[in-house]
């Protein structure tokens, strides 16, 4: 204890009961506040992923369940996922593109299987239509008014048909591009798809901030050459991957008051 003086037990029994032990009133110092993280320089661009990102994919979790009935509906649409993802990066390594939309009804027939579910093509239609109606994350809308002074665009894997429909048409406005990995027929991380957007905005990879939840996006961004930054909404460990984002946090408003000068 800094200050105190202190009798060892030996000369406290020696000394009787009368024991006067010196305590440290000093006053504690108030904990220091964690600070706001703060990016670097104000981005030219900021680049938006969709799913998981802007959109909501835990919406499908009540979504399956008015389709299907009793099932483990969350380890469902997590399957889904991860095998959507899983697909999409098989095809961009084995050069057989096929849409983003496929990609994901082939995903889905496979998490059917898992779980002993016949799925008529009725069910499947249906099921397929919650990616086409996912919302946004409540703070969405007004995070991205308060970057409204730069220039936004969403760089996503799905398909157009995804985009143009499950978009909701408030949160479309928001940004001058919308771009899909469909023009280059390959999927993210691949950096051709990267590149389609600073080629689409015309600026140096250097000027643009990627933004995403996803850590294995982010480290491809990064790998481009982009700013990354990390939306991490579940509060999950970092991946051992390269690109140390410049900022990590919880949601888009966090990110906007990162951004401000």
């Amino acid at each position: 204890m800094g200050g105190a003086a202190c009798r060892s037990r030996n000369d406290a029994a020696d000394a009787g009961s009368d024991v006067t032990v010196a305590v440290d009133t000093a006053p504690v110092a108030d904990p220091v506040a964690e600070p706001e993280p703060r990016t670097e320089a104000v981005p030219e661009a900021i680049v938006f992923d969709v799913y998981g990102t802007l959109l909501d994919i835990s919406a499908l979790v009540d979504h399956v369940r008015s389709v299907v009935g009793p099932t483990p509906a969350d380890a469902f649409v997590a399957l889904w996922r991860r095998k959507q993802l899983e697909y999409s990066w098989l095809h961009t390594l084995m050069g057989r593109y096929i849409d983003f939309w496929e990609v994901t009804h082939g995903a889905l027939r496979h998490v059917a299987r898992h779980h002993d579910l016949a799925l008529d093509r009725a069910a499947e239609q249906r099921l397929m239509q919650g990616w086409l109606e996912l919302p946004a994350y409540p703070e969405v809308t007004g995070a991205l008014a308060d970057l409204g002074g730069t220039s936004l665009a969403i760089l996503s894997n799905g398909a157009p048909r995804m985009l143009e429909e499950g978009l909701p048409g408030d949160l479309r406005a928001r940004f001058g591009e919308v771009l899909s990995a469909d023009a280059v027929r390959e999927y993210k991380p691949s950096p051709r798809v990267y590149r389609l957007a600073a080629e689409r905005l015309g600026v140096h990879p250097g000027g643009i901030l990627f933004v995403s939840s996803n850590q294995w996006d982010i480290a491809g961004a990064a790998g481009f050459g982009f700013r990354v930054a990390w939306i991490d909404r579940a509060g999950v460990a970092r991946d051992e991957l390269a690109g140390i984002p410049e900022v990590a946090v919880p949601d888009l408003s966090a990110l906007a008051r990162a951004l401000r000068p």
